[in-house]
């Protein structure tokens, strides 16, 4: 009989202490311990459903063959350019999201693309019947004879159904609902996830299945479970979107055969989702050239530049600390741009409530937005409208400084396409690149200057 023992284990990133206590010694997070029933069981105990496949050995760099990495394309562009030019196979990805952001209605339309490559793909559920994910598919559809359904939440019949049928891709939605008879605690718990998600893992790599697991998020945004589990797999992509908003962003946080920070746009439509064909476009669509505070920043996303509206509220605060508010952006970076405004540019904030957003639900985070941030916020400040046709980027320093920034060329390149005439950036940049843009390139090589700059002075 095997030997039971309680121990306690951390739901963010799955250290295991003898007793409870309020904080995590792994990650310091507070009140995240849980009890888990544990059983030593014997190593035969710990791989049942598991098939048996050739014992690994040592094999010299030398005496391995070097094979094409052939990449197999899912028929949609957007999450091909994600997972970097296809999905790799015997890879295993993992995908989160929302409840509802789409993540179940994108992997069964790149189910069907998957399939048409000849191998069969079976798309597992263990929170909906294969009625149920037949009159979703319906919906979309997607009716692909490729295409198997199992309602199943056992581990050891997932393995055994997957060996059985051979397919090319395997999909398990989700990986919270798994369990494996073998381990103690419940479908979701931290022991249960962690040792799922590795044996399917583990059983794609040996018997060439590309596997993807659906995660849920937690209330920060987070993939539930143990933090091991982003480590385990290949691949983990983030779905997301805003309330009440049609596009939704699939984004690469890891990548061991692609760009990381790669975004794929869609809109979610009653047929499932389309892909946004110009993103620029789109988040730039609804912008109004005669509204202070708003500054065009051509980001770069993994190897697609994207041109995005930076949006800032400046009004004044009748309470004792001004309120800072920051949406799609590093509310830290604001405040250090709302410092160096106010020292090194002569605009006076502290007595002023700053709002920054960035249109569309994307999210930037490179330095290279600073300075379209203190544009936008200086703009709004003295209700000075940029003039039309005018992008901004660059990385501002503490002394006020505009630095040199990666990737100028190609942001340029997409001002140009989109129509831009103008467009501030580091003196730098712009001696680095000369004159061979159809562009009025203005570089600035101090914050000051660049507010002059914008504002036609």
């Amino acid at each position: 009989m095997a030997k039971i023992k309680v121990e306690f284990a951390c739901t963010a990133c799955g250290t295991s202490s003898p007793r409870w206590v309020g904080k995590c010694p792994g990650c310091g997070e507070w009140n995240t311990l849980v009890e888990e029933v544990v059983s030593s069981s014997s190593p035969r105990q710990r791989t049942a459903g598991m098939p048996d496949f050739p014992a690994s050995r040592p094999v010299r760099l030398t005496e391995v063959a070097e094979t094409a990495s052939s990449r197999t394309s899912c028929g949609i562009g957007e999450f091909d350019r994600v997972m970097g030019g296809g999905v790799v196979p015997a890879s295993a990805t993992l995908l989160g999201g929302d409840p509802g952001i789409g993540k179940s209605t994108i992997l069964l339309q790149a189910a069907r693309g998957l399939a048409r490559h000849g191998k069969p793909v079976l798309y597992v559920s263990g929170e909906e019947s294969e009625a149920q994910v037949k009159l979703r598919a319906s919906r979309l559809g997607v009716t692909d004879a490729g295409i198997y359904l199992m309602s199943e939440t056992s581990l050891e019949r997932i393995l055994s159904a997957t060996g059985e049928l051979s397919p090319g891709t395997l999909i398990v939605d989700s990986i919270q609902t798994v369990f494996s008879s073998d381990l103690p605690g419940a479908p979701g718990s931290v022991g249960q996830v962690r040792e799922c998600a590795a044996r399917l893992t583990y059983f794609g790599k040996k018997a060439g299945v590309s596997v993807f697991l659906v995660g849920h998020v937690t209330k920060e945004g987070a993939i539930a479970g143990p933090r091991v589990l982003e480590h385990i797999v290949d691949t983990v992509l983030y779905f997301e979107g805003e309330k009440g908003h049609p596009y939704r962003i699939l984004k690469a946080v890891k990548n061991r055969f692609g760009s990381t920070n790669e975004i794929g746009v869609f809109e979610m439509r009653a047929e499932g989702l389309t892909e946004v064909a110009d993103p620029s476009g789109m988040f730039l669509s609804e912008r109004s050239d005669e509204t202070s505070g708003t500054v065009v920043f051509p980001a770069v996303e993994g190897t697609r530049p994207l041109l995005v509206e930076v949006q800032a509220l400046v009004s004044q605060s009748f309470l004792a600390m001004p309120r800072r508010t920051t949406l799609g952006v590093d509310y830290n970076r604001v405040i250090l741009m709302c410092a160096i405004l106010e020292k090194k540019a002569g605009v006076s904030l502290y007595n002023q409530d700053v709002f920054v957003n960035v249109a569309g639900g994307i999210r930037v985070d490179e330095p290279a937005a600073d300075l379209a941030l203190c544009c936008a916020v200086a703009g709004s400040f003295k209700d000075r409208v940029i003039p039309p046709g005018t992008a901004v980027f660059g990385e501002v320093g503490l002394g006020g400084e505009v630095r040199a920034v990666p990737m100028a060329e190609m942001r340029l390149n997409e001002a140009a396409k989109m129509g831009f005439s103008r467009v501030v950036l580091p003196a730098s940049n712009a001696e680095r690149l000369g004159a061979k843009f159809p562009l009025e390139l203005l570089p600035v090589r101090h914050v000051k200057e660049a507010l002059s700059r914008v504002a036609g002075k």
